[in-house]
């Protein structure tokens, strides 16, 4: 049924889903208050995840806001921009060892991680193949399910992995190196200490950058598109600002959501083994990027955190929200997030296609 009007027709309100929207963001509002009050790391995005996954598991009718999406991540693209500065970017040349040991962490990673869930998790090649990339949510299980891998164990093998990271690099960061992740200054200015002008480009970055991210056919562009357009205004010095504070505790609200309600549908057994799988897959990969930070941060010219936050695999946005909950360099941070994916996607449905191949001619030979 459509809603007729003078000005046209809309489709019917869907009161249920706008229940459950609702109810999940409330839910994640409660989590960010409590983990907030607690003094827990990034508390506006870890709350509202682990509620929402807690939410998932028992069977709690919630539903993501994901036409909210891509304005969130338009906000959190041009936060990242921010901590792109003209220093920062004559430092860019010097990052070219960190990328290489960036591949080099990533194929080691690889090596284990398949191999775990194909003998320890009983996956299938192909989705032992996809599930153990370290990135690429969305791709891997579109890519993994057009290769006949199980898209339903791609995609929580993924969203696992990226809660159990963000979970245990945030703790790690907050009860060894000593950071603060809860405090809010590290997020910007108040709304009301931003100048108008200033709050005009923020918003071209962001539009601009939206619009260009789709029609460059940018990876992750609706995040790194406004990140491009936002990093080269405050390079240009059009607005040394970042977004408003309260908008990026609300964005962070909206993306905490999102990734907890990721789990919606799945089975509570399945949930459980995916995130046991996904604490043994993950360890692996956090052991071999704290073995990489220790042994060659010095030669990266950075410090151990740094190089940890750089290789974690996490999401891009979540990782480079630690980041910049900490003060560090964002720009190092994402630019390695932002190398990661990209290798992910362009590489593994070659060397999956490669390695296919060559199982194939084995076969008939």
């Amino acid at each position: 049924m459509v809603v007729k009007s003078g000005r046209g027709a809309f489709p019917p309100l869907d009161w249920n889903l706008l229940f459950r929207i609702t109810l999940a963001l409330a839910i994640g509002i409660a989590g960010g208050m409590i983990f907030n009050r607690l003094g827990t790391p990034l508390p506006w995005m870890l709350g509202p995840m682990i509620f929402n996954t807690i939410a998932a598991v028992m069977r709690i009718p919630v539903r993501p806001p994901l036409r909210i999406r891509p304005f969130v991540v338009v906000v959190i693209g041009v936060m990242l921009g921010a901590g792109f500065t003209p220093d920062l970017i004559r430092q860019a040349p010097e990052w070219a060892l960190s990328f290489a040991g960036l591949g080099l962490y990533m194929a080691i990673s690889c090596l284990l991680v398949i191999p775990f869930y194909r003998y320890f998790g009983g996956f299938d090649p192909v989705t032992a193949f996809f599930a153990g990339m370290p990135g690429g949510l969305n791709e891997m299980v579109i890519i993994g399910r057009d290769y006949g891998g199980d898209d339903a164990k791609i995609a929580l093998a993924h969203a696992a992995r990226i809660v159990v990271v963000v979970s245990l690099v945030a703790i790690w960061i907050r009860g060894i190196a000593g950071y603060d992740l809860g405090d809010r200054s590290a997020f910007g200015t108040p709304l009301a200490d931003i100048p108008l002008p200033d709050l005009g480009v923020l918003a071209i970055c962001g539009v601009v950058g939206y619009l260009l991210g789709g029609r460059l056919r940018l990876p992750a562009p609706t995040l790194i598109g406004p990140m491009l357009c936002s990093a080269i205004a405050h390079i240009a010095g059009f607005t040394h600002n970042p977004p408003p504070r309260e908008l990026v505790v609300v964005a962070q609200l909206f993306l905490g959501t999102i990734i907890g309600c990721r789990f919606v549908g799945s089975k509570a057994g399945e949930i459980g083994r995916a995130m046991l799988l996904s604490l043994g897959a993950t360890l692996i990969m956090l052991t071999v990027t704290i073995c990489v930070a220790l042994a060659l941060h010095t030669a990266f010219n950075q410090t151990t955190t740094q190089v940890l936050l750089a290789y974690s695999p996490g999401g891009l946005a979540e990782m480079s929200l630690v980041a910049l909950a900490m003060g560090s360099e964002v720009a190092y941070v994402a630019s390695h997030h932002i190398v990661r994916i990209t290798l992910v996607i362009l590489l593994a449905p070659l060397v999956f296609s490669f390695f296919r191949r060559r199982s194939e001619r084995k076969d008939l030979g």
